[in-house]
Parts: structure tokens; sequence; C-alpha cells
């Protein structure tokens, strides 16, 4: 996650060096996230952010992500491709979709492809996402500890809850007046 950040802060910069050129410069993001609807099945969740950092429109803009081994992955929903009339200075575009798999094994994903024409020049323009790391897909993972959390704020402020808790309680009871003495009071003054 570190790397893809970086890489794409380089792009970032790059996209800053070159803004003062009157082209697009698209920089691509790409994210996978993973989760297991059932037992021996993983759900690929691929998203590809699109930004346009340069100064001007970009046309035509193709995003192509079809890398994915088809005897591995199968498509649950959306499209590995998007494509986009244009893309103008300064926009974000999105592109999602799910991938299903029930192979186990690593899988190294590579960048998505992004196509795209600049009026000023012939031939179509290419950019690559940053690519994701490797997957370990069906991975035998420790199980989820639900309570962990709760379980290490009891270990680290316990017993200084506890300490305040018998202090306020202590205040409570000094500070309020009993009910047994308040009539008592009352009889004797009679």
């Amino acid at each position: 996650m570190a790397m893809a950040r970086s890489i794409l802060l380089l792009l970032l910069l790059a996209a800053a060096a070159s803004a003062s050129a009157d082209a697009p410069f698209l920089v691509a993001h790409k994210k996978v996230s993973l989760s297991r609807p059932k037992p021996g099945v993983e759900r690929l969740a691929v998203s590809l952010d699109l930004y346009n950092q340069g100064s001007a429109t970009a046309y035509d803009v193709s995003i192509n992500d079809d890398t994915w081994p088809k005897e591995a992955f199968e498509l649950v929903s959306g499209e590995m491709s998007k494509t986009l009339e244009r893309l103008d200075p300064g926009v974000t575009a999105s592109h999602a979709f799910v991938l299903e798999t029930k192979v186990q094994g690593r899988f190294q994903g590579s960048p998505a492809v992004i196509t795209y024409r600049v009026p000023t020049k012939a031939a179509l323009q290419e950019a690559y996402s940053t690519p994701i790391l490797a997957l370990d897909v069906l991975a035998e993972r420790p199980p989820e500890k639900k309570f962990e959390w709760a379980k290490r704020l009891v270990a680290k402020y316990g017993s200084l809850v506890s300490v305040v808790g018998l202090v306020g309680v202590f205040i409570y009871l000094v500070a309020s007046p009993s009910k047994s003495s308040g009539a008592k009071a009352s009889k004797k003054r009679r």
C-alpha cells in the first residue's frame, strides 16, 4: 500500500511538472479489496480512479483492465473496460467491477491501460495505472477477533477506569444525604 502511494505521489509530482505544457496528463490509481462471501470463494472489488492533472481535455478515453486470467477469475458485476467521451482538466472519473475466484494462490496484477486522444497529436496516447501488490487469494487467514480492540482498551485503561469509578461512587455517597438521617432530623425538630 505504501509503495502504491509513493508511486501515485511520484506521478502527481510529474503531473505538476508537466502541467505547464498544454496537454492532458492522466494519472490512474488502481485499488483492489478482497472479501469472502462464503468459504472457498473470494471476491475482488477492483476500482480505478482516473485524474486529468494536465491543462487540456483528453478525448476518447478508454480504460482497459482485462489482464485478469479468465481461467482463475470470473466477472461478477461491471465491465473490465470503460470508455469516456472526454475528461476535462482537473476532473476525476472512476470505474469499478467485481471479480470472483475459487482458485487459491498468489496473483500479481498488472496495471490497467488507459488510451486517449489529444487534438494536437495524431497518435493515441497511452497511460498506465498504478500496479497492485501481490494478492494472496483464498489464503489461510487467522480468524478475525471481533472484540480485540475492546480487550486492548480494558487492558490499557481498565485500572484507571475502575479507580475513577470508585472515587466517583465515594464522592456520591459522601455528598448525597442519606434518607434515614434526613428522616431522623425531621423527627427531632417536632
